[in-house]
């Protein structure tokens, strides 16, 4: 059986020294696969809002937020977790203080700030969808939107000190600091959580009981949703299709979050969960900034168009429209 202090003590944090080198290994590919594509998909949709105006748009401002949150996980973090996992255990570096705090800053940093971006588009879209365009254009004015995402960061940077102790997270002998960080940890995501699935489900509400009021908003915006673009389907079939795009975001959401949280809250309050467990439900937490550019623009047909402007054998001419898209 591994011994859970040895691993929280000597190991990365999602690899576990006491399995076979075969595992850890398949575990460093696997980290190698996520950084190397999590860090071109981030790069690509915030290269494209940048070059196209039509795409700079309030909800694209939060998702690019999103995006360079996610490059500190995927293109700095992770890497390091592909190559300790090759190092032999007794490795000098990986014992040091300094870099496990470094390494921790990194994934606190990049993912905190991740989760607040989820919540802020979200809750812009809600506003977008269910709220007069009046009060929309009041409250995401250019310098809210960037003191929103400036309090993204700020507020990222408080908890960066406590991340080290959830190194410890379900070892017997761990103290109780890193219990009740891992409890405010699961706590704060299930309250992110519970926001965000408001916000969703408040939109899914609202087109499918009104898709007249949908339809008469002209904001560009609209088409950022993760609904159809052009030629609309019938009404009936475009709600649904509305709908099952919204839960299926949602559902990838979850996936990646909930995992974390009740592995920690069965920690807290009733016994450290295996350390395998931990390992894989923080690795389906950080896979999500690898995801996170494909949730958010896989139904925009403006990103699709810019992206096939920008690789081999794109469409020019799309690259020609760039007006100034409003909000």
């Amino acid at each position: 059986m591994p011994n859970a202090s040895s691993w929280s003590a000597s190991s990365p944090l999602l690899l576990l020294w006491e399995d076979s080198s075969g595992t850890r290994i398949f575990l460093s590919l696997l980290y190698a696969v996520l950084a190397i594509s999590g860090t071109l998909s981030n790069v690509m949709v915030i290269y494209l809002v940048f070059s196209f105006k039509k795409l700079q748009t309030t909800s694209n401002a939060f998702i690019v937020n999103g995006c360079a949150a996610d490059l500190s996980v995927c293109a700095l973090w992770m890497p390091q977790e592909a190559v300790l996992g090759l190092l032999p255990p007794n490795s000098s570096s990986l014992r040091s203080a300094e870099y496990r705090l470094l390494r921790g800053g990194l994934l606190g940093l990049g993912l905190t700030v991740s989760l607040a971006s989820h919540l802020l588009v979200a809750f812009n879209r809600y506003v977008l969808i269910t709220k007069l365009p009046s009060v929309y254009q009041a409250l995401y004015q250019r310098r809210h939107t960037g003191c929103m995402i400036g309090l993204s960061w700020a507020l990222a940077l408080l908890p960066v000190p406590l991340l080290p102790g959830l190194w410890t997270l379900g070892s017997a002998q761990s103290d109780g600091s890193s219990r009740y960080t891992a409890l405010l940890l699961a706590l704060a995501v299930l309250g992110q959580t519970a926001l965000l699935l408001h916000c969703y489900l408040g939109i899914v509400r609202r087109v499918r009981g009104s898709a007249k009021r949908v339809s008469v908003l002209n904001f560009h915006l609209l088409h950022q949703l993760p609904f159809p673009a052009a030629p609309p389907p019938p009404r009936r079939a475009q709600r649904r299709l509305s709908s099952v795009s919204v839960l299926l975001l949602c559902c990838v959401f979850l996936l990646g979050t909930q995992p974390l949280v009740w592995v920690s809250l069965l920690g807290f309050f009733l016994r450290p969960a295996p350390p395998a467990l931990q390992a894989a439900s923080w690795l389906l937490l950080c896979s999500l900034s690898a995801l996170n550019p494909l949730l958010y623009t896989w139904r925009s047909e403006e990103f699709r168009r810019a992206a096939r402007s920008v690789l081999p054998r794109g469409e020019g001419p799309a690259a020609a429209p760039r007006t100034v898209a409003a909000a």
